[in-house]
């Protein structure tokens, strides 16, 4: 079975991806030697989840309406609401506002300042069966 083992992120300007995602999540980059190209540290080792890069854009900045053209990652997340608040402080912007998937938890879509979209999920067992307070 094909599992998902690394992910990239296609940036205009690198130097600004790597800080939006620094602030948002924390997560760090190192380059890969003198290439245009940075490896992705999401956590720690031995804690789930994967690691990535980070490459020049080769064409145009997607459109906010454009339709998503690749396969989108989704970042687990403790707090839904406080996450949103540091990605448009951070320069990024809603694309789809929180949404409950009924016993997962809430899913938003957001992009980063050079236009790639993902997805923010924070787990809740409850989400669609109660009101949501945080709307």
């Amino acid at each position: 079975m094909g599992r998902v083992v690394h992910f990239e992120i296609h940036a205009t300007d690198p130097e600004r991806s790597r800080e939006f995602y620094g602030q948002v999540f924390g997560w760090t980059f190192q380059q890969w030697g003198e290439q245009p190209y940075w490896v992705v540290r999401t956590g720690d080792e031995g804690t789930p989840g994967i690691d990535g890069g980070l490459v020049p854009r080769r064409g145009d900045v997607p459109e906010s309406d454009a339709p998503v053209n690749a396969f989108v990652a989704t970042v687990d997340v403790a707090d839904l609401d406080a996450t949103i608040e540091a990605v448009e402080k951070a320069g990024g912007q809603v694309r789809v506002a929180r949404t409950p998937v009924p016993h997962v938890g809430w899913l938003a879509y957001v992009a980063d300042p050079n236009g790639n979209q993902f997805g923010l999920m924070e787990s809740d067992e409850n989400a669609g069966l109660e009101p949501d307070h945080h709307s």
